[in-house]
C-alpha cells in the first residue's frame, strides 16, 4: 500500500474488536504484517490465538488480566504507557501493513492516556501504514484525523435477558 488510513471503530454496539480482528485477518491473508496492541485487555481472550495460526498477525496484550470496572490502578496506567511506547515504536518503525490499537478509546476513557497521546500515536505513523483505532467513546477531534469512522450502534442485545459472555462468540 502506498497511502494508509485512519479508520475508527467505535459505538456502544457489540463488533468493534471482531471488525478490526476481521480487516487483520484479510489483511494477513493477503501478504501483509499486522500488529494488534490491546489497550486494557489482559485476559486470555480466544483471538490470541490468531498468532498461533496465521505468523503475520502479532499481537500484544497492554493491560493488567481484568477489565476496569471503577477507578483505575497504578499497574493500569503502568500497561497504558507501555502500551503507548510500543504503539509508537510500531508506527514509526514501518515494519507492518496494519497497526491495530484496540480499545485505545477505552484507555482513554479511564484516563489512562490523553488524546494529546493518541494524536502523537497519529503523527508517529508512516504515511503507508493503515492505523484502525477502536473502542467507545472515541473523541471528536480524533474523528476529526481519521479517514473511516463506523460508529457500532446497539439495537437489540442479549445480555440484557441475562446472557453472560461467551467463549468465541464475546471473547
Amino acid at each position: 500500500m502506498e497511502t494508509g488510513y485512519i479508520q475508527i471503530y467505535t459505538g456502544n454496539g457489540k463488533g468493534k474488536t471482531t471488525a478490526a480482528f476481521g480487516l487483520a485477518l484479510r489483511a494477513a491473508l493477503s501478504g501483509k504484517r499486522v500488529f494488534i496492541g490491546q489497550f486494557v485487555k489482559g485476559m486470555e481472550y480466544s483471538e490470541l490465538a490468531v498468532k498461533n495460526v496465521i505468523s503475520a498477525i502479532e499481537i500484544e496484550q497492554f493491560g493488567r488480566g481484568c477489565f476496569i470496572e471503577k477507578v483505575p490502578v497504578i499497574e493500569d496506567y503502568e500497561a497504558a504507557a507501555k502500551g503507548l511506547a510500543r504503539a509508537g515504536e510500531i508506527l514509526r518503525e514501518r515494519h507492518h501493513d496494519l497497526v491495530v490499537l484496540d480499545e485505545i478509546f477505552v484507555a482513554l476513557f479511564f484516563k489512562l492516556i490523553t488524546i494529546a497521546d493518541i494524536l502523537a500515536l497519529i503523527d508517529k505513523r508512516h504515511p503507508a501504514v493503515e492505523l484502525v483505532l477502536t473502542g467507545r467513546y472515541a473523541p471528536q477531534e480524533i474523528i476529526e484525523r481519521a479517514d473511516l469512522v463506523t460508529e457500532m450502534l446497539e439495537v437489540k442485545h442479549y445480555y440484557s435477558q441475562g446472557v453472560i459472555a461467551r467463549r468465541g462468540i464475546e471473547y
